[in-house]
């Protein structure tokens, strides 16, 4: 597969003087006046998003990666070269639900602000149709988007491949975009092999060549992760707007001693567990950040540790402060996680304690402080979750991370280093045979 690679500190070519001449002239005006100046990743993106390249972007967390992938779309469907049949033209493809909704949310905002500038000057605008299909689409949804497909589909792999085996098969015939977000998530498992295979499977059936583009904040090797998203032949521009992340990040100790850590304050006196743990001094500890802060994401590495340190800060806050924390995690209902979101970023809760389903993109507001107990579970998660804070181009983000026990503290040193240092693991390809396999199949279907 051939590669093209732009190196991190590279000028744009003499066609990207003007990034955003690209447009038509309404998103421009649009851009400008609401965003100001193109970042790296969308000044380099959207050349080589233009030419018709498949492209893989690297770009640190808030840099704007993902409107680099859509505003082309959604110029093009609007604007430029509106499409004359019905069908769905772009399938934006995300690991997490949560990601989707957001996702389709935030397109919103270009879509009516460029209306409304289309709408000034008399110009003609199509707002294109958005729909997802994640497992927590209605069936009447589902219907509907068979019968009538949106020229936007917001999906997860396991939904594209009940897709391409179902009847709404057909509809996807008129793809020639497909938008893989947070690359990094899905190249080492089997997941991404099983999309692999799903795009091998949608290319088949496609009336044009598919447009593939990759965005991501932490994917290494850049050259795996490219042949991971053209698959076998295809070529990718990779374009590298890596830059060291600016970070205001530390480990914190809440006791004198780890060796010494205070008992257990609600076991009874002479109870046999009434024995010392560090994790008695967390939670009023977190209670004190948490009051200096506007709005604070907490990380954890299991659902039920989020269960209770939620209820554990609750317990400790003030009745008027109450609630003052909520937890977040993959098991609640789509519902239940859209209205938590939309609790911390309108200010109704101070706090929220998540598992890795707030890890990836989602977009949670202006979030003051990022904390996270114990280690992460490597130095990509690491990087992606402190990114939360301070979301946006060239802000600092500023976390804290709490080791649980001796141990803990050497790995949160370790992990802390090498977040300041950029040094995210190299993304494993092929861990065990089934995905060598599923590589295999998906070679078969590109050359039968």
């Amino acid at each position: 597969m051939a590669v093209k690679k732009t190196p991190p500190q590279s000028s744009p070519p003499p066609d990207t003087a003007d990034p955003l001449a690209l447009f038509h002239p309404l998103t421009g005006d649009w851009f400008r006046s609401t965003l100001g100046a193109p970042t790296t990743p969308q000044r380099l993106g959207w050349a080589a998003i233009a030419r018709g390249d498949s492209t893989l972007i690297l770009a640190p967390t808030g840099s704007g990666k993902t409107l680099t992938a859509f505003l082309w779309c959604l110029d093009r469907l609007s604007l430029l070269n509106i499409p004359a049949e019905p069908g769905c033209r772009v399938i934006y493809i995300s690991p997490l639900k949560a990601l989707a909704v957001d996702v389709e949310r935030n397109l919103r905002v270009p879509l009516d602000g460029i209306a409304e500038l289309a709408r000034q000057a008399g110009t003609p605008f199509r707002p294109p149709d958005i729909a997802i299909r994640t497992g927590d689409t209605p069936q009447s949804e589902r219907a509907r988007f068979r019968r009538h497909p949106a020229d936007i589909l917001i999906t997860t792999p396991e939904s594209l491949y009940l897709l391409l085996t179902s009847e709404s098969a057909s509809v996807l015939r008129t793809v020639d975009t497909v938008i893989v977000d947070e690359i990094h998530a899905l190249v080492p498992s089997k997941r991404g092999a099983h999309l692999a295979l799903s795009l091998e499977r949608l290319e088949a059936i496609v009336t044009q060549p598919i447009q593939r583009i990759g965005l991501s904040a932490t994917q290494r090797p850049l050259e795996e992760v490219a042949r991971f998203l053209g698959g076998s032949d295809r070529s990718v521009t990779i374009i590298n707007a890596s830059e060291p992340k600016r970070l205001a990040l530390k480990v914190e100790v809440p006791v004198e001693d780890l060796k010494a850590p205070e008992p257990d304050p609600s076991a009874p006196p002479d109870s046999p567990k009434k024995r010392a743990s560090i994790w008695t001094t967390i939670p009023p500890r977190l209670l004190t950040i948490i009051r200096r802060r506007q709005s604070t994401l907490i990380f954890v590495n299991n659902r039920r540790t989020a269960e209770r340190l939620a209820a554990a800060l609750n317990d400790l806050a003030a009745p008027e402060e109450l609630p003052l924390a909520r937890a977040h995690h993959g098991s609640l209902a789509a519902a239940q996680r859209s209205a938590i979101e939309n609790q911390l970023k309108a200010g109704e809760i101070r706090a929220l304690v998540a598992t890795s389903s707030l890890e990836l993109g989602i977009d949670m507001g202006a979030i003051d402080l990022v904390i996270q107990i114990e280690a992460p579970p490597s130095v990509a998660s690491g990087m992606q979750r402190i990114g939360r804070a301070g979301h946006r181009v060239g802000v600092v983000s500023e976390g804290i991370i709490f080791p649980k026990y001796r141990a803990d503290l050497i790995a949160c040193a370790a992990v802390t280093r090498a977040m300041h240092e950029g040094l995210v693991e190299s993304t494993a390809m092929l861990r065990n045979p089934l995905d060598v396999l599923a590589q295999q199949i998906v070679a078969t279907v590109a050359h039968p």
